[in-house]
């Protein structure tokens, strides 16, 4: 088997999770990356969304921005985001990539500020369609690094939802039924969610990590999978098709964890 950067790992585990004949909205980075992994590997039949309206492009390379002229290329359609919107309020969309400064234990995120909000430590780049996409999509994932200051339950301000206080409170908060936070995958792990309480649970280590760099690098109580196991490395297939169909450019692949990861 073939050497593996962490940022190839993420990309081909995320790609894992997205079926065939299912519909997601990604941005540009390590998002489209696993989508276009997963359209030419396990999920040919994948529709891809881009927030700027391209729908269903035939990508020919790797994307620089929503707004690339290649998220339309031979697409089903050059939209704009009202229409994307609109897709995703109508309950058609099955998963969205998100990005987040900060995650807490229900997965709630933040991408607003950091400290008080009239006078932050720091201003971010804001929801974008972060809230919008969270709270109408089926599914939501997000690919990131893992460290305390990231997953922390003293976040500063709940730009997009996730379980918000745990499982239920986003049904009486108004949002649609089953939908919410997915996946997390990180540099260190992939993340579930535990069904009775909405909480962020480990559910594969990656290879060569320990659950004691995990929980070292969190800054809230995880719980644990009972049958958690080992991540499955990326194929060789998997990886000549990331490096040599997906991104032959090298935007992503070989660079360091951080980069690439904002939606």
């Amino acid at each position: 088997m073939s050497s593996y950067s962490s940022m190839e790992l993420m990309i081909c585990l995320a790609s894992r999770y997205l079926e065939d004949d299912s519909i997601v909205v990604v941005g540009t980075g390590a998002s489209c990356a696993a989508a276009m992994l997963a359209q030419k590997t396990r999920a040919p039949k994948l529709l891809i969304m881009f927030e700027a309206g391209g729908i269903g492009p035939q990508l020919p390379s790797m994307p620089l921005s929503a707004g690339d002229s290649r998220t339309h290329y031979r697409g089903l359609m050059a939209a704009t985001l009202p229409e994307i919107m609109e897709t995703c309020q109508r309950g058609m969309v099955d998963y969205a990539f998100l990005g987040g400064d900060q995650i807490d234990m229900y997965g709630n995120m933040n991408s607003t500020t950091i400290g008080d909000y009239l006078e932050p430590r720091a201003r971010l780049t804001g929801s974008g369609a972060a809230n919008d996409l969270a709270s109408l999509c089926w599914h939501t994932m997000m690919i990131t690094i893992h460290n305390k200051e990231r997953f922390t339950n003293e976040i500063s301000f709940i730009t997009t939802p996730g379980y918000l206080d745990g499982r239920g409170s986003r049904e009486a908060a108004g949002l649609p039924a089953e939908s919410g936070p997915f996946k997390i995958i990180t540099d260190l792990a992939v993340l579930g969610f535990d069904l009775l309480s909405g909480r962020i649970q480990v559910e594969s280590v990656h290879p060569g990590i320990t659950r004691e760099e995990i929980r070292a690098q969190t800054g809230f109580e995880l719980l644990w999978q009972p049958d958690c196991f080992t991540s499955a490395a990326p194929s060789d297939e998997e990886l000549d098709i990331l490096r040599n169909e997906v991104d032959p450019g090298r935007y992503l692949v070989g660079q360091a964890p951080l980069l690439g990861l904002e939606n």
